[in-house]
């Protein structure tokens, strides 16, 4: 494989570790498609990835690094099990893999159609979300192997143990290597049943990113880019004709009219900044014009079907908004009455707790504030640091401070996200 010198005056650890940052998982799904195994292809990516740093200070950075680091992962990984093999000769066979000569003789990556490798991270969010895996175990897993969060950050995100996540993902991985499950896209006939819980894993990931769990940063924008790649794939593969076509172009819309809003979300500082307080000039407008001409077809074709599923119903609630000029211009009444849909079939107290800040939006605070508490009554928010957030604005803008100072502490005992810890804190500083 052709190396090159690098021109670039960056040095080569900064390099890998920028590689290994947008490509590692990438590179994970493709070694899968040709190991067959998660816990081999995860020993590949790192035996590639430490390779590189071995290799490229002497020789370059390859014109493909990608394609490098997956024939080098790939081949040290034969290397491994011949080694294996020679102590135990029936683990080949125990692999479903194929023998060593049909992997020595697979097409070298620079050599294999483009569409499959892109299709890989694909095929693995499939594999993770089988029917046969139940359905936390298919979030939990996607999550840890086709996005690559920690299992503390998976942990964070559903507001449980490290442990009791980490069992869950090793229980998939041995039900997926047992079974076997295979490693596919489904057919158009398995499709419908196999898509929802896909979408919701997608759409986990882009929440993850553009709602970090914890850190210094308020957006992971590696992820909300990532979770809106595999929504096009996915797209792509979803005829019009099919029922659930509306929904993958309602979630992909969704996560472009909420991605437009990135820029704007946080002050140079890093200071985060309420969605009625954003410059909406630096909200994407190409990212906006995709997503409202994506959300009118998938309008479209649920009203065709009589069948209007969250994804698009959420959708068009973004698209309200981006279509406002200023907050003062929104439609809360068009919001308020998307959101009455959206709980019919999505009985979720986030969602009734978003519904309780439009209802806020369109006839005051104080009708706001007692939906708040009713949603708050009913418990399955009682750790939710936004919902202890929105009741303290309902108190504070209705001149309750002493309600307003406690509620916002509560939320703030319950965040962990720097930038909206120092929010909270500001928003108690001007109470006092």
């Amino acid at each position: 494989m052709p190396m090159r010198k690098e021109e670039s005056t960056q040095p080569i650890y900064e390099q890998v570790d920028a590689i290994y940052r947008s490509e590692s998982r990438r590179l994970f799904a493709t070694l899968i498609r040709l190991l067959g195994d998660f816990d081999l292809a995860e020993e590949a990516v790192q035996t590639a990835f430490a390779a590189a740093l071995e290799q490229w200070p002497r020789e370059g950075v390859p014109a493909n690094p990608r394609a490098w680091l997956v024939s080098t992962g790939k081949f040290k990984a034969i290397d491994a099990l011949r080694r294996r093999a020679r102590l135990n000769s029936s683990i080949m066979e125990s692999m479903d893999i194929g023998p060593t000569a049909q992997l020595e003789a697979s097409p070298d990556p620079l050599e294999t159609d483009q569409p499959e490798i892109e299709d890989d991270r694909l095929r693995l969010i499939f594999t993770c979300c089988h029917p046969a895996l139940p359905p936390e175990a298919q979030v939990a897993l996607t999550l840890r192997e086709v996005c690559g969060l920690t299992t503390e950050e998976i942990a964070r995100a559903f507001l449980m143990s490290a442990p009791t996540i980490a069992q869950r993902i090793v229980r998939a991985k041995t039900k997926i290597r047992e079974t076997p499950i295979p490693y596919e896209v489904p057919t158009q006939q398995q499709m419908p049943e196999r898509l929802g819980a896909v979408l919701q894993v997608i759409y986990l990931v882009f929440n993850e990113g553009y709602s970090a769990a914890a850190g210094a940063e308020v957006t992971r924008a590696e992820l909300t880019g990532e979770a809106i790649r595999l929504g096009r794939l996915l797209a792509e593969l979803q005829p019009e004709a099919e029922v659930m076509s509306s929904e993958v172009m309602g979630l992909l819309a969704l996560m472009l009219l909420q991605e437009s809003r990135r820029a704007a979300r946080t002050s140079p500082a890093g200071e985060l900044i309420l969605l009625e307080n954003q410059d909406r000039a630096l909200w994407n407008r190409e990212q906006i014009a995709e997503g409202l001409a994506l959300v009118e077809k998938a309008l479209g074709l649920a009203k065709n079907t009589r069948r209007f599923g969250s994804y698009t119903l959420q959708a068009a609630i973004a698209a309200v908004h981006a279509e406002a000029g200023s907050a003062a211009a929104t439609d809360w009444r068009q919001i308020v009455a998307l959101y009455d849909q959206l709980v019919r079939i999505q009985r979720s107290p986030v969602v009734h707790l978003n519904r309780a800040v439009a209802i806020a939006m369109r006839d005051g605070p104080e009708a706001g504030l007692a939906h708040i508490e009713a949603v708050l009554e009913q418990g399955g928010l009682a750790n939710y640091y936004l919902a202890h957030s929105a009741r303290a604005d309902m108190y504070r803008r209705l001149g309750r401070t002493a309600e307003a100072r406690a509620a916002y502490e509560k939320a703030l005992a319950l965040t962990q996200q720097e930038p909206e810890r120092q929010f909270l804190q500001e928003r108690i500083r001007q109470l006092k």
